[in-house]
């Protein structure tokens, strides 16, 4: 009896805990400032007098070779008396900022704060003398703005730790790991409540990941936790730097942006440029955020002094102005009820409203809102109160925007409605076979570590017509699904089904069907998941830049194994002609990654927390009648070699379990998902790109 007591305890205790994120006020914040503030600001992207023009300034140890005592000397120097917290606040609350993500510690090791780990700080280094975060964490509670902190988890200075890399993604040693679990502990037990931590770098292993993440919910529940820690313990899920996507999110997430491009830190050479410009380059990032439902992080770097550069603040306190105007399109709303944006521009959205905001003015005057219904009350420029022109069918809204001036930034159109409105599917399936194909994706980014970060597809959404009160769904799939447990949900019902086949059946492939014909193959570029012909329906082959290579001797089936250093890939392309419009299926096998793409559409993408050396799996791909470019990248994380195949499959075996009846709702248009219920994280990929779904 008492061990039932305990495990209900613990149940209990973890669906408390689990209840607490993600945060709804972290969530709510749309708009942040992040602060890169070091050691490195005093040499302001500058050594022995010449500008450092490669790689970030506030990583200029690395990218100017510097002595590590050469450069820990400069602490000497370092005596931020410009430095006022509460002007910090009150720039990122005029700002329309919501909360501050400061640099705790950086890839040098220097602490901004008093650690007692290390006499590598503010306090006991330099002049200063003061614990410059413990101010700014006060700052931010007196002027009611939440508190963040960057953690880099690699350090240059600790002596257990790895040296400096050319890449930034060394592993822990053990004594390193103890060392950030202590600091940690530090940071999250003495400065305050924490609204989020931003771990960055370093390639840990599972366990260190887990290790800190628990850490972390242990002293402070609600603080949300950054992707970047690893191997997809997360909260929110960080994008590339200054990167934009273009899809839809299924989860919290962020983009971290600096003013430039080139740096985060501050670098004295920098070329500012025009401040309007630079005010509606960075209005045009937090709306392309914040329409597709995350938070846009806004960074400065102050100089060694402790002062804001002019320019920064000048561009901060612009964007606040038309923030100020337009808060209500801002805070308080989601993403674009809309399955993708307009070619003007992109919305947001409560109940009863609809927020565009054009960004790209069409030469006709005129925007079109289509795909719902509802009654609309008025519309207006939200910055002035003034009423437009508009018109309203059964098809589309058209909005006639010749009257607003010019000289309105950015202009924001609120569509009000009289008792809400509701979205039309982008895509009805009227066949009642669902696929990925016919479904709209819902997609997370994953990431190991930083170079391992990818687009990863966690759910399916479908959208079907039927007069039908009940239906009873039957699940189709491979051998490499059996097991695996899915939540299906039918308008507001949810099954958990467990994958365990009750049918099985051959499917063969037409006879003569679909020639696998000519391989090409080609070394990848950077991150994981950048695959640079996704979205290229057919790649011109013979184009005068083409990297790719013809590989003449390419064997189907046949395992080949070959050296690779870590964090590098290779990508094949792979040419099937099909004679008609059908399914086919092949076997790959691949080391830690793989990305395909299918006509340059996404198929599927995972990359091993476990960093498994070698995996297969089946892939079933819509091949369409003519030629199709199959694009397969293998990449390698952690090992010395890679084993990969390609086997075309002449037969597969289909497996099938039937489900009870779901009782459906009276309308006919029905909405479903499928999402993992066995995932460790909610950015782990779905990996369900064989399902079929019939009733």
């Amino acid at each position: 009896m008492r061990l039932k007591t305990v495990i209900s305890f613990l149940l209990i205790s973890t669906i408390i805990f689990a209840q607490q994120k993600p945060s709804q006020n972290w969530i709510d914040q749309k708009y942040s400032m992040f602060i890169h503030f070091g050691l490195y600001s005093v040499y302001g992207g500058v050594y022995e007098g010449e500008p450092v023009k490669r790689g970030y300034s506030e990583q200029i140890q690395s990218f100017a070779g510097i002595f590590s005592d050469w450069y820990g000397n400069i602490a000497n120097n370092f005596n931020p008396s410009n430095w006022n917290p509460d002007e910090i606040v009150a720039l990122a609350k005029n700002a329309g900022m919501k909360s501050i993500i400061f640099t705790s510690k950086h890839h040098d090791g220097f602490c901004m704060y008093h650690s007692k780990y290390t006499n590598f700080n503010i306090v006991d280094a330099t002049p200063f003398g003061k614990d410059l975060m413990k101010e700014l964490a006060e700052a931010c509670k007196r002027g009611g703005i939440d508190f963040g902190v960057y953690y880099s988890l690699i350090d240059w200075h600790y002596p257990h730790g790895y040296p400096i890399s050319s890449h930034n993604a060394d592993p822990l040693t053990d004594e390193h790991y103890q060392f950030n679990l202590k600091q940690i502990e530090e940071i999250m037990t003495n400065y305050g409540e924490i609204s989020e931590i931003w771990f960055d770098m370093g390639s840990l292993t599972p366990t260190q990941s887990k290790g800190l993440y628990d850490l972390v919910n242990r002293l402070q529940p609600n603080c949300m936790i950054s992707g970047r820690l690893g191997n997809d313990y997360v909260d929110f899920a960080v994008m590339a730097d200054n990167e934009y996507p273009e899809y839809k999110m299924g989860m919290p997430w962020q983009t971290a942006a600096s003013m430039f491009d080139e740096t985060w830190g501050y670098r004295s050479w920098q070329e500012r440029g025009d401040i309007n410009s630079k005010v509606e380059e960075k209005i045009s990032s937090l709306i392309k955020v914040i329409s597709r439902g995350g938070n846009f992080l806004l960074n400065i770097g102050p100089r060694g002094d402790g002062s804001v550069v002019e320019y920064e603040e000048k561009v901060l306190k612009e964007i606040g102005k038309w923030v100020q105007q337009n808060s209500e399109a801002i805070y308080g709303t989601k993403a674009n009820p809309f399955y993708s944006s307009a070619k003007w521009g992109d919305i947001t959205s409560t109940s009863n409203a609809m927020y565009a905001f054009i960004t790209n003015k069409p030469e006709s005057n005129k925007i079109k809102i289509e795909g719902f219904t509802g009654n609309i009350n008025s519309v207006s420029l939200l910055s002035r109160g003034e009423n437009i022109p508009f018109t309203q069918n059964r098809e589309a809204l058209e909005i006639n925007i010749s009257d607003i001036s010019s000289e309105v930034l950015v202009p924001v159109v609120k569509i009000s409605f009289d008792n809400g409105y509701s979205i039309q599917p982008e895509t009805i399936v009227t066949n009642k076979v669902l696929n990925s194909s016919n479904a709209m994706p819902l997609y997370g980014h994953s990431s190991l570590n930083y170079y391992a970060g990818y687009k990863s597809l966690i759910g399916y959404n479908w959208a079907i017509n039927t007069a039908k009160r009940s239906i009873v769904p039957k699940i189709s799939f491979t051998e490499s699904e059996i097991g695996r447990n899915v939540k299906l949900q039918i308008d507001d019902i949810a099954h958990s089904v467990l994958l365990e086949p009750t049918k099985k059946e051959t499917v063969r492939i037409a006879k003569d069907s679909a020639k696998w014909g000519n391989t090409y193959r080609k070394t990848g570029r950077g991150v994981f998941g950048f695959v640079e012909e996704e979205g290229v329906t057919i790649v011109n082959l013979e184009a005068t830049d083409s990297k790719w290579n013809h590989v003449n001797d390419f064997q189907f089936g046949k395992v080949y194994n070959e050296p690779i250093i870590e964090r590098q890939s290779i990508i094949f392309l792979q040419e099937i002609e099909s004679t008609q419009n059908q399914t086919a299926a092949v076997k790959i096998r691949g080391g830690n990654a793989i990305y395909i793409l299918l006509n340059g559409k996404y198929i599927t993408a995972h990359f091993s927390p476990e960093r498994i050396k070698d995996q297969e799996e089946i892939v079933l791909l819509p091949l369409r009648k003519g030629v199709n470019q199959l694009i397969i990248k293998y990449y390698n994380g952690f090992d010395t070699e890679i084993k990969y195949s390609i086997t075309p499959l002449e037969e597969w075996q289909k497996y099938s379990i039937k489900l009870p009846p779901f009782a459906i709702k009276k309308n006919n248009i029905h909405n479903i998902t499928l999402r993992s219920d066995d995932a460790i994280s909610n950015v782990s990929p779905l990996r369900m790109n064989n399902i079929f779904i019939s009733f």
